[in-house]
């Protein structure tokens, strides 16, 4: 078994500030890549079929030229077409539009057959059911986000702690969003469990930490690298599993294993940055220069 050694970092070489700066930089850079999403699309990532509404064709992969017959297949141009290498199939999405009639899963159904394509399964999602999912996930992952931040703050009850706990959370979670813009990788509700997923990382780590520093004896940096020894060591080694699972699920066309592998791994990068420069910089602030001098 191959054993993670876990370098000690002289923390006393960094101004809190600088220890701050590279994950508050990258946080700004994700804020400003999910704002300039919400301008140009109306909403924070690619929302899947889920949350817009539409039809979603499943048309068996005969080995010939299926591809190029699905782009001139259909009147409408397809939001996406996907190979389930797998199960030899086709995903082909059509998002809904304003103009949409009532039976474009049919319409779409018989244009398909008359190209001779052979559709094995058909789904259409209404637009106002979309709306009501979207809706419900939304609110999931901030009433997750805001009994995280409840149960932290009444574990430590002091500020600064607290605080540093929930800034790397909400980090955290922002930066695989802006990742998901960057890959192209759709929100959907497999990608909205991985995100809900890295709320539970990112706390387990920074609670590690925050509970070595503020509540066991010895002395701060002696703390930290006690934390550094269990947490990155945990981090890495579900990074490695996340970057398997990704690169087996993107070897067997299992696209949704995929993208929650690679949200995953950035999330867990961005936690190890996170919890032990950012998380770290306001844990000796306090200790130091706050009101626990």
């Amino acid at each position: 078994m191959v054993a993670i050694e876990v370098p000690e970092v002289n923390y006393t070489d960094y101004s809190n500030r600088q220890l701050a700066a590279v994950p508050l930089a990258f946080l700004v850079l994700a804020l400003a890549i999910i704002g300039g999403w919400v301008v140009a699309t109306g909403a924070p990532a690619n929302l899947g079929l889920e949350f817009t509404g539409g039809v979603e064709l499943r048309v068996a992969d005969d080995g010939g030229n299926a591809e190029q017959q699905i782009q001139t297949a259909f009147e409408r141009q397809p939001d996406s077409v996907r190979t389930i290498a797998g199960d030899d199939v086709i995903v082909v999405t059509f998002q809904a539009a304003e103009d949409d009639p009532e039976g474009l899963a049919n319409d779409l159904q018989d244009q398909a057959e008359a190209a001779g394509l052979t559709t094995t399964a058909v789904d259409q999602v209404s637009p106002s059911f979309a709306s009501d999912t979207a809706r419900t996930a939304l609110f999931g992952v901030a009433l997750a986000f805001l009994g995280m931040s409840v149960l932290v703050f009444a574990l430590f009850r002091t500020f600064v702690p607290s605080l540093a706990v929930v800034a790397s959370a909400f980090s955290d979670l922002v930066i695989p969003i802006a990742a998901m813009n960057l890959l192209g990788i759709q929100m959907t509700l497999g990608t909205i469990a991985a995100l809900l997923m890295i709320i539970g990382y990112s706390v387990d780590s920074d609670i590690l930490l925050n509970d070595s520093v503020l509540r066991r004896t010895g002395e701060f940096y002696e703390s930290v690298s006690r934390a550094m020894r269990t947490g990155v060591t945990m981090t890495l080694t579900s990074i490695a599993a996340m970057v398997v699972m990704a690169v087996v699920a993107s070897l067997f066309g299992i696209g949704l294993l995929r993208d929650i592998g690679i949200i995953l791994s950035v999330g867990l990068c961005a936690d190890l940055m996170n919890t032990y420069l950012l998380n770290v910089s306001l844990l000796r602030w306090y200790k130091f220069e706050g009101v626990a001098r």
